[in-house]
């Protein structure tokens, strides 16, 4: 099937709200009626009673969105300016200094400059953040990551401000205030902090069948990795390339991190949030300064408008993907992160990030999120960093001149010289000037359809592209999707909530609604809501996985050995050699720090004790013990949490006799995935992966 979808929407092809949809609103006085005329009507900061506030003002069904939409300015305006001067969202931030470098031209279907000029390199700085919690928060709840990189180019700054999902949970902007009031802290109560597991979040997504693509990546284990370093970013929205003829291409950006992708699991992802709040911060920086710079590819999605109308989906919708098997992904270039901020609050925390900073060669598509977020950005950096010029500070500052007539102003500093702060004048000969090669929009022509706020007829299919996601998943990762929705839906003390969002399930995949009702006892399944549009069985998609793209190494990885007074030396030091060897970090654990006598009158250095270091901070662990000192760890609950959690989050254990002597005394039987430490080679292999046939042992999953 294949729906129009243009930039240049057809005259006449107004969208008409579907009655029973959800999420896409109709008449406003019938819905008014049907609530029995007892809510008072929405309104304006003004008072100005309105009528839809699920749609922005647009020229035309695909048309951009209208400066004078007010309602849409207010609306997140308000919301922008709610705090200051902690984001309001991706508050919780790690930032990094580095480097992108062209590896394949574009000359063919732009004109910007650092996708042209092979080999060149081009200083960036990459953010990467959760979205929900606070600046307090910890690293690791299950949460989408902000994954923000400026471009500091001889052209000026450009910026991609993506997330590790390539999907959002709304069509338009103007309910953006909406989705993250409800994914926020409830206001009533002020938590949970950092967590979609409650009641207003549910509540919201259950009326908005939109967010299940967005939610259905948010219950996987996407959002849970195991390291910043191993994720993927994507632009999110459809972009245009623009060439020397004027023609224009639509693109799509894409990360992928060199070392593969890697989650934790649930349990392991809770335990590390009490365990070291800054997981993922620590890691990025640890592995910055011993020279493991994470170095991601940068691919495209190149196609035209003849191929985007042959899409069963509209590319103009921000909660749809392009499976990469029908737009194949093309390398360009790779980006290496090597230098640690001097100063967090300084880099990290005032850069500013903002989809309308562009260069020649590149325009922005009509797509209803991102012509709000280019107003949205700007907005919010004006009460965040104090006025307009938050652009001179020195890590949102260009790396090329900067002219205009721009004075003054709150935190001005710079000092413009000068008579003349105006254009055109002839009072100054070397006045700045426009050049015919500046930034030019694409020539599209918007002069057709009404101006209304319509919501594309071709957005209306909320249910295909979610369902094909759950089933490009192999078996393990539809459980753990199942179970996350399991924990999440239990956590709500709103029955009818839960039903809804179940009811929705049904309309994705009908066993994973089955599963999910079964988690919760729910008995009788509860109805589906009726689709907006034909639900089509897309062809799977092997990209969308994550186990597959994990990569057989254990580099940028971390293995923990476990010992103890009277521990063998000499299999330490093989299991050491081996695991450096194979490219991993290697961290000694005892019950105390520091010297530590082992067989034979040697010592190791410890700088990890046992109950601060828990396993859930290693990718892999070994427990080398005498006898006598399995006999004493035995007593020790870190001890037996260590072993316990290790083999529960399906990790590669690396052991010689005592510490078999251990896991016995923890209750543990002897599986693949536990490896005599005199074997290290074999214990090096296990530890690629995680041990996903120990998983039913472990846990009962829905």
């Amino acid at each position: 099937m294949a729906a129009r979808r243009r930039d240049q929407p057809a005259v006449g092809k107004r969208r008409v709200p579907v009655k029973d949809e959800p999420g896409i609103r109709g008449n406003a006085g019938e819905l008014h009626q049907q609530a029995g005329g007892k809510h008072p009507a929405l309104t304006t900061n003004q008072g100005l009673q309105i009528s839809d506030d699920q749609n922005s003002l647009h020229a035309g069904e695909h048309g951009p969105t209208l400066l004078e939409d007010f309602v849409l300015r207010e609306k997140i305006m308000h919301f922008d300016h709610e705090r200051i001067p902690e984001r309001i969202v991706h508050a919780r931030g790690t930032g990094v200094h580095g480097y992108f470098e062209l590896t394949g031209s574009l000359s063919k279907a732009t004109t910007a400059k650092i996708f042209t000029e092979v080999g060149v390199k081009t200083p960036v700085f990459c953010r990467f953040s959760t979205v929900a919690g606070g600046a307090g928060s910890v690293d690791t709840p299950r949460d989408v990551r902000g994954f923000a990189v400026k471009f500091y180019t001889g052209e000026g700054n450009f910026d991609i401000v993506g997330n590790n999902i390539p999907v959002f949970f709304i069509q338009d902007a103007i309910k953006f205030p909406d989705f993250v009031h409800a994914v926020k802290m409830e206001p009533d109560r002020g938590f949970p902090q950092a967590g979609s597991a409650h009641d207003t979040f549910w509540d919201f997504v259950s009326h908005t069948p939109e967010s299940m693509h967005a939610v259905m990546w948010a219950m996987s284990d996407r959002a849970i990795p195991r390291s910043l370093r191993m994720i993927e970013g994507f632009g999110v929205h459809t972009f245009r390339l623009i060439d020397h003829l004027g023609h224009s291409t639509f693109v799509k950006f894409h990360w992928r991190p060199k070392l593969g992708l890697q989650s934790t699991v649930w349990d392991e992802t809770v335990k590390l949030a009490g365990a070291d709040p800054d997981f993922h911060r620590r890691d990025m920086f640890e592995a910055i300064q011993a020279g493991e710079y994470p170095e991601w590819e940068f691919s495209v999605q190149l196609f035209t408008q003849k191929q985007a109308d042959s899409f069963p989906f509209d590319h103009l919708d921000p909660t749809k993907l392009i499976p990469e098997e029908l737009v194949p992904l093309t390398t360009i270039g790779r980006m290496v992160l090597d230098r640690w901020p001097d100063n967090f609050f300084a880099e990290t925390e005032q850069v500013a990030f903002c989809p309308a900073n562009l260069v020649p060669g590149i325009d922005f598509s009509n797509d209803p999120l991102l012509q709000g977020r280019l107003f949205s950005y700007t907005d919010t950096q004006l009460s965040r960093l104090g006025g307009v010029n938050f652009h001179q500070i020195p890590i949102n500052a260009p790396k090329c001149p900067v002219n205009n007539n721009q004075r003054d102003g709150h935190m001005q500093m710079s000092v413009p010289r000068g008579r003349t702060n105006y254009e055109p004048q002839s009072l100054e000969p070397d006045r700045p000037l426009e050049t015919p090669n500046g930034f030019t929009s694409a020539a599209l022509s918007i002069d057709h359809g009404l101006k209304s706020r319509i919501r594309p007829g071709s957005f209306a299919d909320h249910y295909s592209q979610p369902r094909q996601f759950f089933r490009s998943q192999n078996s393990v990762e539809q459980s753990h999707i199942a179970a996350a929705y399991v924990f999440e839906l239990s956590k709500l003390e709103t029955p009818h909530v839960r039903d809804a969002v179940v009811g929705h399930l049904r309309n994705i995949d009908p066993r994973l609604a089955k599963r999910v009702a079964d988690g919760l006892s729910m008995g009788k399944l509860p109805p589906a809501p009726k689709a907006a549009a034909r639900i089509l069985d897309l062809p799977g998609s092997p990209a969308l996985g994550l186990i597959g793209k994990m990569k057989d190494t254990l580099k940028g990885r971390s293995v923990g050995i476990l010992i103890a007074e009277g521990s063998d030396a000499a299999a330490i030091d093989s299991i050491r050699r081996a695991a450096h060897g194979a490219g991993a970090t290697v961290k000694l654990v005892a019950p105390k720090i520091g010297e530590v006598g082992l067989e034979g009158g040697k010592y190791e250095i410890v700088e990890h004790q046992l109950a601060g270091t828990p396993s859930v901070v290693f990718d892999a662990v070994a427990v080398i013990v005498s006898g006598e000192g399995a006999k004493r760890l035995a007593k020790e609950g870190a001890a037996i949490d260590f072993v316990r959690d290790a083999f529960g989050h399906l990790k590669a254990i690396g052991a010689d006799e005592g510490g078999k002597m251990l896991l016995k005394a923890a209750g543990l039987k002897l599986d693949a995935g536990i490896v005599d430490a005199a074997d290290p080679t074999s214990f090096i292999e296990a530890a690629k992966t995680r041990q996903w046939a120990r998983e039913p042992k472990v846990r009962s999953l829905p």
